[in-house]
């Protein structure tokens, strides 16, 4: 695009190297090393994983802190943001593992009960709309201590609160929804992923994500056993009743270890992630203002055309006849496949320098010189 004088940088995270803001500040630089007067706006972008929080309140929002528990019951400062009426809460911030203590896994223990507390605390703000990003998960817990804090209860056969985790739900027998928080019914929930996973079997959150988590093929077998036992006996409550199958079958109910299940009891609208967050962010009238639009992760790869960030971003650039370019750590799609999603072109850091424990220890630095590229390239 010879002449563009107007640039979107809209990438998300280039994970354990660079922030997504941090993304953009560095393409900006390089951008400007070679067009100095060059227009840039910056929307960081997230597909409701990890880095949601930040680019919410990079867009504006406010960022608000809470004190909850963590995976395992620790207590953890988890932060949300709220902008007129709409909190964009992020599961991964009181429920993923970066909460958990480093080296520490556990996988049929870890509980979702602080995600429940920080969807209160919004509750508590006055949010009338919530996007619930998940992703990024140390837990496979169904959302049974999401629901749990919200004023569930699960019980086992003596009556007494069944053990925290995934693995817990193996003693369940009975379930009531009674005591939810009221005030769920009055607002709109959004549940926002990345991913299209069933609750349990073949493609489901223990067969799929529980390794990451650390689960042993025991501990998945455990935990996919548990949670097809949890949608059995809610099957039996007169509150939720033959739709906990639906659920528990329903695309995104296996999202953050089945935490997306749980989302659906309490009424929440699955949504692709990137798609719910272009809009919150503000992105349709950001793109109407660009003339080229710069997006991007951390690995172009396989996973990136069904549903993450870079995906979602080229098809509305698209959509709307502009032209996308990339940027990444590491490329492994062929240039006809980047075409087929939208992205004109890919810069990966491993073009710069091919060591890669480099490019990710001097990602920012190197992200510069990818940028004077591009403005060499598209700009100048």
């Amino acid at each position: 695009m010879d002449g563009a004088r107007r640039v979107l940088v809209a990438a998300d995270k280039f994970k354990g190297s660079l922030t997504a803001v941090e993304v953009a500040e560095r393409v900006t630089a390089g951008l400007r090393r070679v067009v100095p007067d060059l227009a840039v706006e910056a929307l960081p972008v997230a597909d409701g994983g990890d880095g949601t929080v930040a680019a919410a309140v990079a867009a504006g929002f406010e960022r608000r802190e809470v004190r909850v528990a963590g995976p395992l019951g620790d207590e953890v400062t988890a932060a949300y943001a709220l902008r007129e009426g709409t909190a964009v809460v992020e599961m991964a911030e009181a429920s993923g593992l970066q909460r958990l203590p480093e080296g520490v896994l556990a996988p049929l223990t870890s509980s979702t009960y602080g995600s429940g507390e920080l969807l209160r605390a919004a509750l508590d703000a006055g949010a009338r709309t919530i996007v619930f990003g998940v992703g990024g998960s140390a837990t496979t817990d169904g959302g049974a201590g999401m629901l749990s804090a919200l004023g569930a209860r699960f019980l086992d056969g003596a009556g007494e609160p069944v053990a925290p985790g995934g693995g817990g739900l193996a003693d369940l027998v009975s379930a009531d929804l009674s005591g939810l928080d009221p005030r769920l019914s009055e607002v709109e929930l959004v549940l926002a992923s990345d991913v299209d996973n069933p609750l349990t079997g073949p493609k489901g959150a223990p067969a799929v994500y529980g390794p990451q988590k650390g689960a042993s093929p025991q501990d998945v077998e455990t935990l996919d056993a548990a949670l097809g036992h949890f949608a059995k006996v809610l099957e039996g409550t007169e509150t939720v009743g033959a739709r906990a199958a639906e659920y528990a079958a329903s695309p995104g109910a296996g999202a953050a270890g089945g935490i997306g299940f749980g989302a659906m009891l309490l009424g929440a609208r699955f949504r692709p992630g990137i798609e719910v967050m272009l809009d919150v962010l503000g992105f349709a009238p950001a793109l109407e203002r660009a003339d080229l639009v710069i997006t991007g992760e951390g690995s172009l790869d396989e996973q990136t055309l069904h549903g993450k960030a870079p995906a979602g971003v080229a098809s509305a650039a698209r959509a709307a006849g502009k032209e996308v370019v990339a940027v990444c750590g590491r490329l492994a799609l062929a240039p006809e496949v980047l075409g087929r999603a939208g992205i004109r072109r890919a810069y990966p850091l491993t073009d710069v320098e091919p060591d890669v424990a480099k490019c990710i220890a001097d990602a920012g630095p190197i992200l510069e010189r990818v940028a004077e590229r591009i403005a060499r390239d598209f700009l100048a």
